[in-house]
């Protein structure tokens, strides 16, 4: 099956391509003849689809998860037998199902919970969530596990309102198709579960479990019919990127204290973290003066005649997005103009999402135009610059989702209106109307970008030496692009902060109370200059209730033994580390509960004992992981060390083992330091702490 994004030939049992990620066409999978979202039945030989009103829930025993999800949780599948994980449990079910089974045949209702199944499964694994287990009348669901995801709060939300909405609509179909209501109530909360064994068949043979499961049932059950309830701990993830609406508190069987419950209304006006972070006010700029520079030279280049592409690239919370946002302020007090897309995590599935943000920006479009308003200023722009471009207004208005009743788009198959559209915006990029001026157009987050997205972002890159444009980009270390290699493309690594810059950006949000004094070497040392950690560690110290005051101004209630890691961070960094193979996770989490800073040969002797991998996989393993910047060499002689590269990577790699495990781990760590020989009374206290944290006081003591 060709892609119609990169025309890459697929199997035909794909769903998305292999090469790009992008949604294949659907095809009947008796006839193979192609069929369009929504159908019941093939056209060609009546043959029932999967998304028809008789489907069987999405991955219920009779059918398989989809290809995309199922791949992604088969790669990790033996490292995640019995984690702990950070993650958002959604609940949803239909209230008083048992009066409504009594008021309908047992076929009727069958069929009814049936369709119910697969609108749910639907609307879960579109945000690549999982469905746990099937409760009678409702389902669980996990969001960030088995697969982890650093906005597992925000894919849960968005899952809980595309539910609500296709529920109401389903229940309007049956209350008048069967004449009886059918409400559902959703509930969401957000904590640390212990996620157990996944089979062969993708089914948990455990469930997750511990108290956020349970909180999150008991918010379903205090919902409305047609309403969701959300927990405070989830709502405090997901503030601003959605409308919420405060309950009050109340007592929660199994809860020691009262809970903060909200209503989720729907999406609200933050898209990215920095928008959330401006709402709280953004801490000082400092330490990018030399990253600004090369930016402002890029933007003169550019002006002077010759479009230029410049990719910021860090890992995450290094400061990519603020670095761009502070330089589109600079062209804006200047009068260039600005355009902007964004990639977003759960996008992957969505072809052209920050592409269509950006067209829309191009074009004037706002969310409140209707379609006859969004194909004027579409026809209004592109006719203006060349009448030639009316022959292809059709296609671009299906692109935009406004198709003409009066004009519809000629029937083409995929592979030609990709190209049709690629020649648009080749035309538009080289038309004299468009290139005439200097304009900054910001792509941000290309790691989440789909295969569509990607295909048309190398046809801008491609133009820009015939324009006067600034192209910047920024995206993750993994991503990776052919256009790359263009002489024109500038790559611009983004460092983190030094301790100086640290020091001054701590000192600004703090305050001089004496209290605070020791604060900023505390936080320095576990955050290494990533200023997105550094800043949440300092709002888990305003919640906690460790720090009162306002911005330059916070004074010290508490004593600050140690700094906590934010739940915002560990989802981040977990998500990082399960983007690792099998075999790399596995040297990673064993390294953890070594320590900081371990030898060569004592990781070597560990793994052999904990790990079925061979000695030649694990210095491979090892390798990877220098690569990714896991971790680094300390010292070379006279053996060979290596250490963390960032210490809050070590903890979430510890933390999200299970204590059996650990116990077995610190074991075999303090008898192969046993068996090393040498001096162990300089290593004992070291010993004694691995057998303790073992289980074992007596070798401990010993």
């Amino acid at each position: 099956m060709r892609c119609p994004a990169c025309q890459h030939d697929n199997r035909p049992d794909r769903r998305f391509c292999t090469e790009c990620g992008a949604r294949l066409p659907a095809s009947c999978p008796a006839c193979g003849a192609a069929t369009e979202p929504g159908e019941k039945f093939c056209g060609d030989c009546g043959a029932a689809l999967t998304s028809g009103a008789a489907a069987a829930p999405a991955h219920s025993p009779s059918t398989p998860v989809p290809q995309l999800l199922a791949d992604k949780i088969r790669q990790g599948r033996a490292s995640i037998e019995g984690e702990r994980k950070q993650v958002t449990v959604l609940f949803a079910d239909v209230k008083g199902s048992m009066d409504l089974a009594e008021q309908l045949d047992p076929e009727e209702w069958s069929a009814i919970m049936q369709r119910f199944f697969a609108i749910l499964c639907e609307g879960v694994e579109r945000f690549e969530g999982f469905v746990d287990k099937f409760t009678g009348d409702g389902i669980m669901a996990l969001f960030g596990a088995p697969i982890a995801h650093e906005d597992h709060a925000q894919r849960a939300c968005y899952a809980a309102l595309h539910l609500r909405d296709a529920a109401r609509a389903y229940a309007s179909e049956v209350r008048a198709r069967h004449g009886v209501p059918f409400a559902v109530r959703i509930g969401l909360n957000s904590g640390e579960v212990v996620v157990g064994r996944i089979g062969d068949d993708l089914r948990m043979e455990f469930t997750a479990q511990g108290h956020t499961v349970g909180l999150a049932q008991r918010m379903e059950a205090l919902a409305e019919s047609g309403h969701i309830c959300v927990s405070e701990h989830t709502a405090r993830l997901v503030e601003g990127f959605f409308t919420l609406h405060d309950l009050g508190r109340t007592q929660v069987k199994g809860a020691a204290a009262p809970v903060g419950l909200f209503e989720l209304g729907g999406v609200g006006t933050f898209r990215t973290r920095l928008e959330r972070a401006r709402s709280r006010g953004l801490a000082s700029f400092v330490g990018r003066e030399r990253d600004m520079t090369v930016l402002t030279a890029a933007l003169d280049r550019a002006r002077s005649g010759g479009g230029q592409v410049v990719g910021v690239v860090a890992e995450a919370g290094t400061g990519k997005s603020r670095l761009c946002a502070e330089f589109l302020d600079l062209c804006g007090a200047q009068g260039i103009p600005v355009l902007t897309g964004h990639g977003v995590a759960h996008g992957k599935s969505i072809p052209m999402l920050p592409m269509l943000e950006l067209w829309r920006a191009f074009y004037g479009i706002t969310d409140d135009d209707p379609p006859e308003a969004a194909r004027a200023k579409i026809a209004g722009r592109l006719l203006l610059m060349d009448d030639g471009f009316r022959e292809a207004l059709p296609i671009l208005f299906d692109v935009f989702g406004v198709p003409d009743p009066a004009n519809p788009s000629p029937p083409l198959d995929p592979e030609q209106r990709q190209k049709k559209i690629n020649n648009v915006v080749k035309r538009i990029l080289h038309d004299p109307a468009y290139a005439g001026g200097t304009r900054v157009i910001l792509l941000e987050d290309l790691h989440w970008f789909d295969g569509a997205s990607d295909s048309f972002l190398e046809t801008f890159v491609e133009s820009a030496p015939a324009t006067r444009d600034l192209w910047l980009l920024n995206f993750r270390p993994e991503y990776q692009a052919r256009w790359m290699q263009r002489s024109y493309y500038q790559h611009l690594p983004l460092q983190p902060l030094a301790p100086d810059a640290i020091r001054q950006l701590l000192r600004d949000e703090l305050g001089g109370d004496p209290g605070v004094a020791g604060l900023p070497e505390m936080i320095h040392t576990r955050t290494k200059g990533n200023p997105f950690f550094v800043e949440e560690v300092v709002q888990t110290l305003i919640e906690s209730g460790h720090l009162a005051g306002k911005r330059g101004a916070y004074r010290l209630t508490a004593p600050v033994d140690a700094l906590q890691v934010p739940t915002t961070v560990q989802a981040v960094l977990a998500a990082r580390i399960d983007r690792l193979g099998e075999r790399e996770k596995q040297v990673l989490q064993t390294a953890a509960v070594i320590g900081k800073t371990f030898g060569e040969g004592l990781l070597q002797r560990v793994l052999g004992r904990v790990t079925t991998i061979d000695e030649a996989a694990r210095g491979q393993a090892i390798s990877t992981l220098i690569a990714s910047e896991f971790l680094f060499e300390a010292a070379l002689y006279p053996e060979v060390e290596y250490s963390f590269k960032h210490p809050l990577t070590q903890e979430v790699a510890l933390r999200s083992q299970l204590r059996e495990r650990q116990a077995r781990v610190h074991a075999a760590v303090a008898q192969a330091l046993e068996e090393a020989g040498g001096n162990l009374d300089e290593r004992a206290a070291e010993i004694a702490q691995h057998w303790a944290e073992a289980g074992d006081a007596g070798r401990a003591a010993r």
